[in-house]
């Protein structure tokens, strides 16, 4: 795995999808974006990809060196599965158990990262956690937490869905 990433493809353009992709690039690494239709909408080029169709899926991927799945969880195990036979670095922002657990076993034989769970919550808060737990002697436990007040909430909660529903209702 001495090959650098450079091209990255983002599926999934939503909010954090095009997020995902816009920081990137301001990083350096040339972006491709892909959603079921394609949008003039984002600062770096874009494809629409039926993430059904392995073929479609396989020759975007085959022009890159990386994928970052931004889809519904329900996509990441096909998408991590086509990564894996065409030798491509995946990853995603899933925190579903039963899909991180598929892509760990994927892992296995795979010299190419396969890394679920990247988000907000587990993935960077515990890179925080550990960088936090390191600074001590001795820990009897850690508690974090990961949320955010939305700017115009909404509901008798005060609340607002700035992720997919459907993930939230998978997780929780």
């Amino acid at each position: 795995m001495n090959k650098q990433i450079d091209k990255i493809v983002v599926l999934g353009l939503g909010k954090v999808g095009h997020l995902v992709a816009h920081l990137l690039q301001k990083t350096g690494f040339k972006i491709t974006g892909a959603d079921q239709s394609n949008s003039n909408l984002h600062p770096f080029p874009t494809q629409a990809l039926d993430i059904t169709e392995y073929e479609s899926l396989a020759a975007m991927l085959s022009s890159h060196d990386a994928v970052i799945s931004c889809l519904p969880y329900h996509f990441n195990i096909s998408v991590a599965q086509c990564a894996a036979a065409h030798g491509k670095h995946y990853f995603d922002l899933t925190e579903d158990v039963a899909t991180t657990k598929k892509i760990q076993t994927l892992s296995v034989n795979s010299s190419f990262v396969m890394a679920p769970q990247c988000g907000l919550a587990p993935g960077f808060i515990s890179i925080v956690g550990a960088d936090l737990a390191r600074k001590f002697k001795t820990i009897r436990s850690i508690k974090l937490r990961v949320g955010a007040l939305p700017k115009h909430p909404t509901g008798l909660l005060g609340y607002a869905f700035n992720w997919s529903p459907e993930g939230v209702v998978n997780e929780y």
